[in-house]
């Protein structure tokens, strides 16, 4: 087959699959601007609203402060990264260039931690948080993202990558262990950091469990524990829902805009997948 009937042939199946993962969102935008009564109908053919209402968007925002849900986003988000970039980047130096007794068997517990279900520390988490009576903060929303097994499996694999010759030429030149680190290897695994930032703030955008146990006031709340409110336990307003899943977007399509190219980066050297 020539190759440029192949290349056609991938065009082809690409535009599907990429058709297919549009849908959903076309779907959100379209439900929005419908009525209850259209978004609910049973009828493959009503795609389109009847007529483009905003009466949606209006309701969800006067009846839900999008300002603070937004900050709170942003906080648990902001939050999130420096702490998981910051702790991993210094477990995953120590794991991977220096020597220390017992060094196989703690980075073992890492290792597991990654392996178990993390609903499993909710219990303990949500009982460390109660015990020191900060429910409902930001720390409670930041605490299970303090330190990450995965990060440091991460960062501690860049590092090995490093050549050796690097630290004999920092030690020769007078340097210490901190210096090293922070003048040296650090700046050498910055794809490394910006991966483990990229996934630590889709997963602190995405997570819903953790939010609705430890906040239970909207002051405190991000967007994704907000829009689990909007589901009622008989009925749902699917309009207001999918506007509110629109607004809730913004921030992580305008971030994704500015850095789209450390985005791709970070994935790309990584090798991880969201």
């Amino acid at each position: 087959m020539p190759r440029g009937s192949v290349n056609g042939v991938f065009f082809i199946i690409l535009s599907v699959f990429g058709l297919v993962m549009i849908v959903p969102f076309l779907w959100m935008i379209l439900t929005a601007f419908k009525t209850t009564t259209e978004a609910t109908s049973i009828s493959p053919f009503v795609l389109f609203p009847g007529a483009w209402r905003m009466d949606s968007f209006t309701h969800v925002m006067q009846n839900m402060n999008f300002g603070r849900l937004y900050l709170n986003t942003i906080v648990l988000i902001a939050g999130r990264v420096i702490c998981a970039v910051l702790t991993a980047m210094m477990a995953g130096y120590a794991f991977g260039r220096l020597r220390f007794p017992l060094k196989a068997f703690f980075f073992s517990l890492i290792l597991i931690q990654m392996m178990v279900p993390s609903q499993i520390f909710i219990i303990p988490q949500y009982l460390m948080v109660s015990k020191l009576k900060l429910l409902n903060t930001w720390f409670a929303l930041l605490f299970p993202g303090l330190v990450t097994a995965f990060g440091t499996f991460l960062l501690r694999q860049n590092f090995m990558t490093l050549p050796g010759d690097l630290e004999e030429a920092s030690r020769i030149d007078g340097c210490n262990i901190g210096q090293t680190f922070l003048l040296i290897m650090a700046p050498l695994v910055r794809s490394g950091m910006i991966a483990l930032g990229i996934f630590t703030a889709l997963f602190a955008f995405k997570e819903l469990l953790w939010p609705l146990i430890v906040n239970t006031s909207q002051n405190s709340m991000p967007l994704s524990s907000a829009l689990a409110k909007l589901q009622g336990q008989f009925s749902t307003n699917y309009p207001e829902l999918m506007a509110a899943s629109i607004l809730a977007c913004v921030p992580m399509i305008v971030i994704y805009l500015l850095f789209q190219k450390h985005f791709i980066q970070g994935i790309a050297t990584s090798g991880g997948k969201l």
